[in-house]
Protein backbone atom coordinates (compact mmCIF):
# COMPACT_ATOMS: atom_id res chain seq x y z
CA UNK A 1 0.00 0.00 0.00
CA UNK A 2 2.64 2.49 1.06
CA UNK A 3 4.37 1.65 -2.67
CA UNK A 4 1.24 2.58 -4.66
CA UNK A 5 1.16 6.05 -2.43
CA UNK A 6 5.02 6.50 -3.21
CA UNK A 7 4.65 5.94 -6.62
CA UNK A 8 1.78 8.46 -6.53
CA UNK A 9 3.84 11.35 -5.10
CA UNK A 10 6.83 10.71 -7.46
CA UNK A 11 4.57 10.55 -10.38
CA UNK A 12 2.63 13.95 -8.77
CA UNK A 13 6.59 15.52 -8.80
CA UNK A 14 7.45 14.34 -12.00
CA UNK A 15 4.61 15.75 -13.94
CA UNK A 16 4.79 19.17 -11.75
CA UNK A 17 8.50 19.07 -13.10
CA UNK A 18 7.13 18.73 -16.80
CA UNK A 19 4.28 20.95 -16.65
CA UNK A 20 7.22 23.50 -15.19
CA UNK A 21 9.51 23.18 -18.30
CA UNK A 22 6.90 23.35 -20.53
CA UNK A 23 5.63 26.15 -18.35
CA UNK A 24 1.85 24.68 -19.12
CA UNK A 25 1.47 22.64 -15.92
CA UNK A 26 -0.25 25.94 -13.76
CA UNK A 27 -3.02 24.72 -15.93
CA UNK A 28 -3.22 21.43 -14.80
CA UNK A 29 -4.68 20.14 -11.15
CA UNK A 30 -2.64 17.50 -9.49
CA UNK A 31 -4.61 14.72 -10.94
CA UNK A 32 -3.42 15.58 -14.07
CA UNK A 33 -0.07 15.74 -12.49
CA UNK A 34 0.15 12.71 -11.54
CA UNK A 35 -1.26 11.21 -14.44
CA UNK A 36 1.31 12.75 -16.65
CA UNK A 37 4.57 12.31 -14.32
CA UNK A 38 2.90 8.19 -14.34
CA UNK A 39 2.25 8.36 -17.83
CA UNK A 40 5.06 10.09 -18.49
CA UNK A 41 7.70 8.01 -16.87
CA UNK A 42 6.27 4.72 -18.72
CA UNK A 43 6.59 6.68 -21.93
CA UNK A 44 9.77 7.91 -20.92
CA UNK A 45 11.21 4.43 -20.08
CA UNK A 46 9.83 2.73 -23.08
CA UNK A 47 11.49 5.28 -25.69
CA UNK A 48 14.35 6.28 -23.76
CA UNK A 49 15.63 3.40 -21.16
CA UNK A 50 15.78 3.01 -18.04
CA UNK A 51 19.41 4.74 -17.01
CA UNK A 52 19.82 7.21 -14.23
CA UNK A 53 19.13 7.40 -10.56
CA UNK A 54 15.67 5.62 -9.61
CA UNK A 55 12.98 6.47 -6.93
CA UNK A 56 10.02 4.58 -6.30
CA UNK A 57 11.07 2.28 -9.61
CA UNK A 58 10.64 5.52 -11.86
CA UNK A 59 13.74 6.34 -14.03
CA UNK A 60 14.36 9.79 -13.19
CA UNK A 61 15.34 11.35 -16.50
CA UNK A 62 13.79 9.64 -18.70
CA UNK A 63 10.23 9.78 -16.83
CA UNK A 64 10.77 13.73 -16.57
CA UNK A 65 11.69 13.70 -20.14
CA UNK A 66 8.63 11.31 -20.69
CA UNK A 67 6.27 13.71 -18.86
CA UNK A 68 7.48 16.64 -21.33
CA UNK A 69 6.48 15.14 -23.95
CA UNK A 70 3.02 14.10 -22.49
CA UNK A 71 2.45 17.89 -21.34
CA UNK A 72 3.34 19.24 -24.77
CA UNK A 73 0.99 16.49 -26.46
CA UNK A 74 -1.84 16.97 -24.04
CA UNK A 75 -1.82 20.73 -23.83
CA UNK A 76 -1.65 20.51 -27.88
CA UNK A 77 -4.87 18.15 -27.88
CA UNK A 78 -6.98 20.64 -25.50
CA UNK A 79 -5.57 23.77 -27.28
CA UNK A 80 -6.76 22.06 -30.62
CA UNK A 81 -9.85 20.38 -29.97
CA UNK A 82 -10.92 21.42 -26.37
CA UNK A 83 -13.01 24.63 -27.07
Amino acid sequence: MFGLIWELIIGAVIGAIGGAITSKGASMGWIANIAAGLVGSWLGEKLLGSWGPHLAGMAIFPSIIGAVVVVVVVSWLVAKFGN
